[in-house]
């Protein structure tokens, strides 16, 4: 195969062949560029069984004309009129590069005529010869010059291709003038095979009509080239771009009809959905369990201030129920239902909602610490061991520890004297205490509670106006009266009779507090009957008859009433105070002689 076609004759080259393009073209445009068709490297001779009809010199000719181009047709063309085209042999000889220059550089000498014609039959005329013209592949000028009348493959017929042109003349017109509607796109427009048949049939505008006049008009001959017919709608035996478009507009519909199909079936899913949902929330009955539940149980903890959804979340989360509407309704449906208080609670796994309240409404289901107003850090530590199933003393030996990370505020503990690091900082409440839990965290819950209770009282700035030095002496007062007081209206009356022995002009007590609270706190009892003997022999800083003012801390956690009535006391000039009947009954008395006649009433109730 050469470079140019595949065999002689005039049997154009189709398109779509791999060699058909720049390649034959290479070099010659102008043979201007000295270097060789090759690019850059010379052909090797060959030797051929045929001759070299390259290097055959053609009579008439000197071999010092070049080739000349058409300017329109791009066909070369002989310099001088009645001249035949000449062969390769006859270059410009400055190009040494080229077999047929007279100077051959030591390439070896090709034979010139192995038949003994030397290229001529004596008639003047070239044969045929078995391989065309590298300048002219199809053969068109020797059927020219030997008289042959050769079929014309590029204009006579409608379906002829267009003469091969120079890569730099590629895609205009038969006219030479520049085809506007065929640039360089892609392949699928320049390919003979995308013509449509609308413009096959001249339906699809008045171009294809007017077209074919005015390409008749430029080409009488009637040749046109395959851009110009591309552009002006002639026949190609293809599909056209309208038809693509038509293709592209079908699929666009189908993917449009697509969507469309998404969009509503996504509608009526969710409509679906949304009526299903609708009738299961207002006439459907909530999902539940059946029962009072398995075997397994397992610890709740509802926090202060949960509601019933919040409830019925936390339950559901553990596996107690199987939905918080059904939990809601069954608590509605209990008469009881809103007593459910904050805590741990010991439950069954897949209960029915029901069942799952009446069980939170038992004492016995509960897993919880309550810290009574009051009460000393000793007896909750009892609690919590026996609530975590640990051994006695484990809690307070954790507390005596661990105290300074338990969140104790700044101000706590700043008495080296304070028997108790955590005594007045376990807030009176309910709190979570279930076997596995540990006991600092326990601690913790409560120590936090007893400072979010003194920040929302402002004790830090509250003090002063009492003239006490720190917040921990509000509090120690604080858990005073709520160890002597009996009722609610006692502790306003004790705070202030508090505040009245503490005052520097007090001659009644000269400062001491007497309490009879402090000096069991002090034993770890609750003893009314108190010998005098016993109380002045004893020196310890909490033993209020014997050491004036405040004990170096608090002596248990007193609640919010007691807090209250300690920053808000009487102001009647109370002093002395005496429980009459030992058990409830407080009386109060504003100088000593008021204080024995009470003393009197108290040993008449006590049998003394």
């Amino acid at each position: 195969m050469t470079e140019y076609g595949r065999g002689p004759g005039s049997e154009p080259w189709h398109p779509e062949d791999p060699l058909y393009g720049d390649v034959g073209w290479r070099g010659q445009q102008g043979y201007s560029d000295p270097q060789s068709p090759y690019e850059g490297h010379p052909q090797q001779p060959h030797p051929s069984q045929y001759g070299d009809w390259s290097q055959v010199p053609q009579p008439g000719y000197d071999g010092q004309h070049p080739q000349h181009y058409d300017p329109l047709g791009g066909h070369p063309q002989a310099p001088y009129g009645g001249h035949e085209a000449q062969q390769p042999g006859s270059y410009d000889p400055q190009y040494p590069s080229h077999q047929g220059g007279p100077e051959h550089q030591g390439y070896p000498q090709q034979p010139v005529d192995p038949y003994g014609q030397a290229g001529w039959d004596g008639t003047g005329a070239h044969p045929q010869v078995p391989y065309p013209d590298p300048l002219d592949p199809y053969g068109q000028q020797q059927s020219a010059a030997s008289g042959q009348a050769q079929p014309d493959a590029y204009g006579e017929a409608a379906e002829g291709y267009p003469p091969p042109q120079p890569p730099n003349r590629r895609g205009e017109g038969s006219d030479g003038d520049a085809d506007p509607g065929a640039g360089s796109g892609s392949d699928e427009q320049d390919h003979a095979a995308w013509s449509s048949a609308e413009e096959e049939t001249g339906k699809d505008g008045t171009d294809d009509g007017a077209g074919q006049q005015t390409a008749k008009a430029d080409d009488p001959a009637g040749r046109r080239g395959r851009s110009e017919r591309r552009a002006r709608g002639g026949r190609s035996g293809g599909r056209s771009n309208g038809g693509r478009n038509n293709g592209g507009r079908k699929r666009r519909n189908g993917m449009a009809c697509l969507v469309v199909a998404v969009v509503l079936g996504g509608g009526a899913a969710g409509v679906v959905w949304y009526g299903y949902h609708f009738y299961q929330n207002r006439f459907a009955p909530a999902p539940d369990f059946e029962g009072n539940g398995i075997a397994e149980t397992v610890t709740v903890e509802i926090p202060e201030g949960a509601g019933g959804y919040d409830i019925g979340r936390a339950l559901k989360k553990a596996g107690v129920v199987k939905s918080v509407d059904a939990f809601v309704a069954a608590q509605s449906r209990n008469p009881k239902g809103k007593q459910i208080q904050a805590g741990a609670y010991l439950l069954n796994k897949r209960m029915s909602a029901a069942s799952a309240v009446e069980l939170m409404l038992d004492p016995r289901s509960q897993s919880n610490v309550l810290v009574k107003p009051g009460e000393r850090n000793a007896q909750v530590y009892e609690d919590i061991d026996k609530r975590l199933g640990l051994a006695a003393g484990t809690t307070k030996k954790v507390a005596t520890e661990e105290y300074k990370n338990l969140g104790l505020p700044s101000w706590a503990n700043t008495n080296p004297d304070i028997m108790d690091p955590l005594e007045g900082f376990l807030f009176p409440g309910t709190y979570p205490a279930a076997k596995g839990m540990k006991p600092e965290a326990v601690l913790r819950k409560m120590v936090e509670q007893a400072e979010k209770a003194y920040n929302r009282y402002d004790l830090a700035a509250k003090a002063g106006d009492f003239d006490l030095s720190s917040p921990l002496e509000l509090v120690t007062v604080a858990s005073l009266v709520q160890a002597e007081g009996k009722t609610h209206d006692d502790f306003r009356m004790m705070a202030e009779v508090v505040y009245n022995r503490l005052k520097p002009t007090n001659t009644e007590t000269n400062r001491k507090l007497q309490f009879d609270s402090t000096f069991n706190y002090l034993k770890g009892e609750s003893n009314i009957h108190i010998s005098e003997k016993e109380i002045n022999s004893n020196t310890n800083p909490y033993n209020t008859y014997t050491h004036a003012g405040l004990p170096p801390g608090p002596i248990g956690n007193p609640g919010e009433d007691a807090l209250k009535a300690a920053l808000n006391p009487t102001h009647d000039g109370w002093i002395y105070f005496v429980a009459t009947d030992g058990v409830n009954k407080t009386e109060f008395a504003k100088t000593y002689s008021e204080f024995l006649k009470l003393k009197d009433k108290f040993d008449a109730s006590s049998g003394n």
